[in-house]
């Protein structure tokens, strides 16, 4: 409901009334009601999302971008995932459906190149039950070591870090990432994404044919496209912690992209994961 007048808005959120009529006409933000007679009325919303901008500015990023990644964090669906934020990018990915097994030798090849190229990355995985991210635990805090910040999200009873270990992040069941698989590693010398969304209804988790799920998935090298997903993992993290979120945020923020031409990445990554498939 839009009830706050121009002067509240202006105490709430530490910016003032010409500023706040300056963006409105320059950047078409914020955009508040008008009553009869022409005065501006803002939402409880709207003071939220200008605390964003100014806590984006603080970090170093222009009026434009500020407001642009504001508006976006408060537009988070209701039911956060990590595939949506590259799949609907708008970016010239074409999606795969890939197997289980498939997506099993594509992730531990980005693993492992991880711990043989990467530099102080920030490592994000999503599994979908905490028993899958416990079988592969031990890989895990072994790059966390080297990693500036690790996380995983899985059905975690409740938030741990645990020493050693990248932090835990418990999905709600209502959570899209709930039937999400992802593996994000952005290090200002490598950058890897890969994220998938399970089928529904083809086999389930543990069953015979486990290994034959289907995951429609995207993976790709790009260093934009993984600092998306980064982006947005941070986001969600947010919404479980709102300090480590502002912390990962952060250092994405300061941190360069990764090389801009990944042939030789790709390359290194290929021929693991066809010695992965050879013996799988």
């Amino acid at each position: 409901m839009n009830e706050l007048p121009i002067r509240d808005v202006a105490q709430q959120s530490g910016i003032a009334p010409g500023t706040l009529r300056m963006w409105e006409q320059r950047y078409g933000f914020p955009t508040p009601q008008r009553s009869a007679n022409g005065y501006r009325s803002y939402s409880a919303e709207d003071v939220e999302t200008l605390r964003r901008v100014e806590a984006f500015r603080r970090r170093g990023l222009s009026i434009s971008a500020a407001i642009e990644r504001a508006v976006e964090d408060g537009g988070l669906s209701d039911r956060p995932s990590l595939y949506a934020s590259i799949a609907a990018s708008g970016a010239n990915f074409r999606p795969q459906v890939l197997r289980k097994s498939t997506l099993i030798a594509l992730s531990r090849a980005i693993e492992h190149e991880t711990l043989a190229s990467a530099s102080a990355p920030i490592l994000i995985g999503a599994f979908q039950h905490e028993s899958f991210y416990r079988a592969v635990e031990p890989r895990y805090r072994q790059m966390a070591k080297q990693a500036d910040a690790a996380v995983v999200f899985a059905d975690f009873k409740a938030e741990r870090s645990p020493r050693g270990g990248p932090v835990e992040i418990p999905i709600a069941p209502e959570d899209s990432l709930g039937n999400e698989w992802g593996v994000i590693v952005d290090a200002p010398g490598y950058s890897a994404c890969l994220l998938a969304w399970e089928q529904p209804g083809v086999t389930e988790p543990g069953s015979a044919e486990d290994g034959d799920r289907r995951f429609e998935a995207i993976w790709t090298l790009d260093p934009l496209a993984t600092r998306r997903a980064a982006q947005a993992a941070a986001r969600l993290v947010g919404r479980c912690d709102a300090r480590l979120g502002a912390e990962l945020d952060g250092i994405l923020l300061e941190r360069p992209l990764a090389i801009d031409q990944p042939a030789p990445a790709l390359t290194a990554l290929a021929n693991r994961v066809v010695a992965y498939l050879e013996v799988a």
